[in-house]
């Protein structure tokens, strides 16, 4: 990806233009055609990607691509609101985030649990995409069983 010449500066239109473009044909075309991959859409009144895949531990997950002025924005919904256990559910992700790299477990403003991160969009390209879905795929499989037993249990 081209990057900008000043430090600081915005991204250039070009550098947005080409990033959007490289998103856009990789998911749609790269991602899309994965076996694992259920589907891929794009919503142009937001503008976000949706590649959603299935998993092992649950039936399905969906990562969330939002483009901003400067960075790649992506989120997946991990689980919602827990009715109990939420101390032990939020110490445990934050124990968890002690060691992730590339995205991070936070709380949305509806207290349900999100996978989130960013890349700089200076960093982009189809190698990253893949890093980030393959991480965000990993943590959903390592973590979702044990997020449902301690949020979910009847204690």
């Amino acid at each position: 990806m081209p990057s900008n010449n000043e430090e600081g500066a915005p991204p250039s239109p070009e550098l947005i233009a080409a990033v959007y473009s490289l998103v856009d044909r990789h998911l749609t075309q790269s991602v899309a055609i994965e076996d694992w991959v259920q589907t891929v859409e794009y919503d142009s009144t937001i503008p976000r990607w949706y590649v959603r895949f299935g998993c092992d531990g649950r039936d399905a997950a969906t990562i969330y691509f939002d483009l901003h002025q400067r960075s790649l924005h992506y989120e997946l919904y991990f689980l919602p609101d827990p009715p109990s256990g939420h101390l032990e559910l939020y110490r445990s992700a934050l124990r968890w985030n002690h060691d992730l790299y590339g995205a991070k477990f936070s709380l949305g403003p509806d207290g349900d649990l999100y996978l989130t991160g960013r890349i700089l969009l200076e960093h982009i390209d189809s190698a990253e995409l893949d890093r980030v879905i393959g991480v965000l795929y990993v943590l959903t499989e390592r973590y979702f069983q044990a997020a449902v037993r301690i949020g979910y249990s009847n204690k």
